[in-house]
């Protein structure tokens, strides 16, 4: 419903929003390419906005396009060096092409701005162990000494 409210004058930020929400909920649906296109339309309503630019770095990924994920993640950083959920998806997928050490400095700039709540928790840990893992950082990650409650 978001072309209808564009063919019918809704702009700007309510434009983004309308975008970025159907992206969401097509995302949840795993309807991935569709999603995608809802995001672009987001950042052509909003552009440069790194909220949109992360969701469809997260697309990319999805869909296996890893290097524009890539190029979309370090692009966010670009503009907002303390973006924690960019590090955290660049930081990933250096790992899986066999690129550890670059992805250290990522998951530690993700560890010093952590989301906070229970939906994060998991992202954390993982975080967190992957670093222990790579570097033998156990004691100063604090990976597998937290317990449930004591993640962030």
């Amino acid at each position: 419903m978001a072309w209808w409210n564009k063919v019918f004058g809704d702009s700007g930020q309510a434009g983004r929003v309308a975008y970025y929400d159907e992206g969401l909920a097509l995302i949840a649906q795993d309807k991935v390419h569709e999603a995608l296109t809802s995001f672009r339309l987001a950042l052509k309503a909003s552009p440069g906005d790194v909220v949109v630019l992360q969701q469809i770095a997260i697309a990319y990924t999805r869909i296996g396009m890893t290097e524009e994920a890539e190029k979309t993640y370090r692009h966010v950083l670009q503009k907002d060096a303390q973006a924690s959920g960019a590090h955290y998806g660049l930081a990933f997928l250096l790992v899986r092409s066999g690129r550890e050490s670059e992805s250290v400095p990522h998951l530690r700039a993700f560890l010093e701005n952590a989301p906070a709540g229970q939906e994060a928790s998991e992202h954390v840990s993982h975080a967190r162990e992957t670093l222990a893992g790579l570097t033998g950082e156990a004691g100063r990650s604090g990976g597998s000494d937290l317990g449930p409650d004591e993640r962030g």
